[in-house]
């Protein structure tokens, strides 16, 4: 039976009580073979344990006080929601007209004019269609989500001499990752709380944590593999992910992005996986070719729109 509108009572997220409940509702949120989309459980988890993005988070439970719905506005001005699929459609325009008027009070404290990003699946026409109806247009930009079966033969890495692929040593490497991040996409984007957030998950294996160091020491790319149980647990899969990726500028066109996919393929293999994933944008040709080369393909699309105050 559809949850009628005036049965949603909706409220702040309450902190990490409200946290087994958010994880709980997601498996009715989207069909099995969506798992991996983000938000996944595992970046629910690191999207809410950072202060600001918790403060922007919603949550809509029904008569029986049970979580139905959720919408979350993060540090990028992205707005991110599910709900459960009982949950009407006019409920679903209540999550979107919350993550606007989260922007615009965001927007009233800086001076900007109020901005807001989402993205979804190209084959899921129904969030497309409320998105729309709310003044969200698409973006040419998407996001191209890559998968390679790790049953086929994986080619061993190679590295031009001087390079080297380890992991990384630990939280004290925190702020060269970062800053190497910066540098291969030209953006403050992450920070050295986001990135330790990523290594302090329970499923976080160090020894998938990779860097490539060149000759002088320093750090050249990352690739950072996992295996997210709950994920696994979710779509029947025993898949790994060798994302996200970058390579500095100094040291881009000398085949590391591709060097350090056949590295985590292998440890992940390694580990049980039976699947690689990665996602990367429409716009980043050189990541497209570098999975390509090593045998990944496209297994879905996501379409980005985006909403601004006129």
């Amino acid at each position: 039976m559809a949850t009628p509108n005036a049965t949603l009572r909706a409220r702040p997220y309450a902190g990490p009580t409200d946290l087994p409940a958010l994880l709980a509702l997601w498996p009715t949120c989207r069909p099995a073979g969506w798992t991996t989309d983000f938000p996944s459980p595992t970046d629910l988890i690191e999207l809410l344990a950072a202060p600001e993005v918790a403060a922007r988070t919603q949550v809509w439970e029904d008569a029986a006080g049970q979580v139905a719905a959720y919408a979350l506005v993060d540090s990028y001005n992205n707005l991110w929601f599910d709900r459960a699929p009982e949950v009407t459609a006019g409920a679903a325009d209540a999550l979107v007209r919350w993550g606007i008027a989260c922007a615009c009070d965001l927007a009233a404290h800086t001076g900007d004019p109020a901005s807001l990003d989402t993205a979804g699946r190209a084959a899921d026409g129904e969030r497309i269609v409320l998105l729309r109806r709310h003044g969200f247009t698409e973006e040419p930009v998407r996001t191209l989500r890559y998968a390679r079966t790790l049953t086929e033969p994986i080619p061993e890495p190679a590295l031009p001499m001087g390079y080297m692929i380890r992991p990384v040593a630990g939280e004290a490497e925190v702020k060269a990752l970062v800053a190497l991040h910066q540098a291969a996409f030209g953006t403050e984007h992450l920070t050295a709380a986001e990135r330790l957030t990523w290594m302090r998950t329970p499923d976080y294996d160090p020894a998938l944590d990779l860097v490539t160091v060149a000759a002088d020491g320093s750090l050249a790319a990352y690739c950072f593999c996992a295996m997210h149980r709950e994920e696994n647990r979710l779509s029947g899969r025993n898949d790994g992910a060798t994302d996200p990726m970058a390579t500095h500028p100094a040291h881009q066109g000398r085949g590391l992005a591709r060097a350090l996919l056949c590295a985590g393929m292998t440890l992940l293999r390694a580990r049980g996986a039976e699947r690689a994933l990665l996602g990367t944008s429409s716009d980043n040709r050189a990541m497209q070719a570098a999975a390509q080369a090593v045998g990944y393909r496209i297994e879905s699309e996501r379409v980005w729109l985006s909403w601004r105050e006129r």
